[in-house]
């Protein structure tokens, strides 16, 4: 019997702050498809990119077999991240949003000029920063079969990583606000139903043949087969200051695949529901994160958010052990518990007279504590 060999990849994007105005200066993205570092620079005279050129950080394999080689990896390149930075006189925050800072830069980079086009003014207002998780699904019929059921709990996902309340100095109301964002650009979003990968590439293809898109990597939805590699990629999520979270989640994502896998395996399904049923919990989740209710329709009841993650977890037991992964679900209850990062930054913003500076020393302080 066939068994997918679910490795993990993991792509996140680090902003580069001045430590006086806490203004974001540059972020830096981590690219599986290029194995390599990308800087981009807030202003032509930033000079960030030839510093970390300089360094040659090496990103090493994408490819983890397991949680404790993706932690290796990501302590290494964050290690790594900081050590540039720091020596340009800069800090690294790692969260959805900047609480407050506007991007102005001149020119547009080479990477978002087809977004530009596309998009136009929706894309020059993009500046969210994401959290990818890769699962090895080297199948890609089943890869489409996983992408169908785990739709559902998306929103469940998004819970536990929000970490972008504020956007441009103010106070959204929303615990997500890259989901906003992302979701203003076209092929975004949760993803229709396929009932075949032929059915799936049939529909990029058309894209493509029809001038829609210039190539396959202009479709984000939130999980989707990668183009490129064979993997399952989740881009749901904000990206997360704490490493134990990115790991935690990224151990979630692993569990719920390897369940979605064994139950066709079992010639059992998770039952598939409609797109619109799927975004109302992710509006849900964009809202109100863990503090809000999400729907379970099985029941047609809301039902408080860390109650359906931990009834989630309890499905999820089985694998924990199979996958070396019982460490970092247990986590997933510390961030229930906890809040999440957005709830967290909330907290720390009224603490402090809504002041936004001591929220970004929060997200600095978290993402560049590696122990």
């Amino acid at each position: 019997m066939y068994y997918p060999s679910l490795n993990i990849g993991i792509e996140e994007e680090y902003q580069i702050v001045d430590p006086d105005s806490r203004e974001l200066v540059g972020y830096v993205t981590q690219s599986m498809s290029s194995d390599q570092l990308v800087v981009r620079e807030r202003t032509p005279d930033t000079e960030l990119t030839q510093p970390f050129d300089e360094a040659v950080i090496e990103v090493g394999t994408p490819v983890c077999a397991d949680i404790n080689d993706a932690r290796e990896q990501i302590l290494r390149l964050r290690a790594s991240v900081l050590e540039v930075a720091h020596a340009q006189g800069c800090r690294v925050a790692a969260s959805g949003t900047h609480p407050f800072s506007r991007w102005e830069q001149r020119e547009v980079l080479p990477g978002y000029r087809a977004i530009l086009e596309d998009a136009q003014m929706l894309a020059r207002r993009l500046l969210g920063f994401g959290l990818r998780v890769h699962i090895g699904i080297e199948d890609r019929e089943l890869a489409i079969d996983v992408m169908n059921t785990m739709r559902y709990l998306l929103p469940h996902i998004l819970c536990l990583s929000t970490s972008s309340p504020f956007w441009a100095g103010r106070n959204t109301g929303l615990k997500s606000y890259r989901a906003v964002l992302l979701d203003a650009l076209p092929r975004t979003g949760i993803p229709g139903q396929f009932n075949s990968y032929q059915e799936y590439r049939t529909y990029i293809d058309t894209l493509i043949r029809t001038h829609c898109i210039p190539d396959a990597r202009q479709v984000r939805y939130d999980i989707m087969p990668h183009y490129r590699f064979p993997t399952l990629v989740i881009r749901i999520c904000d990206m997360v200051p704490n490493l134990q979270d990115t790991l935690a989640i990224t151990a979630l994502i692993q569990a719920t695949v390897a369940w979605m896998v064994d139950l066709r395996q079992r010639n059992l399904s998770f039952r598939t529901y409609e797109r619109l049923l799927i975004a109302e919990n992710k509006w849900r989740a964009v809202r109100y994160g863990l503090e809000g209710t999400l729907l379970d329709f099985g029941i047609e009841q809301a039902l408080p958010a860390p109650e359906l993650i931990r009834e989630l977890l309890a499905r999820l037991e089985p694998f924990g052990p199979k996958l070396n992964v019982e460490d970092e679900l247990a986590h997933i209850h510390t961030i229930l518990e906890r809040g999440s990062s957005a709830d967290q930054q909330l907290r720390v913003w009224h603490a402090h007279g809504q002041d936004f500076k001591p929220v970004v020393d929060f997200i600095v302080a978290e993402t560049e504590k590696l122990a």
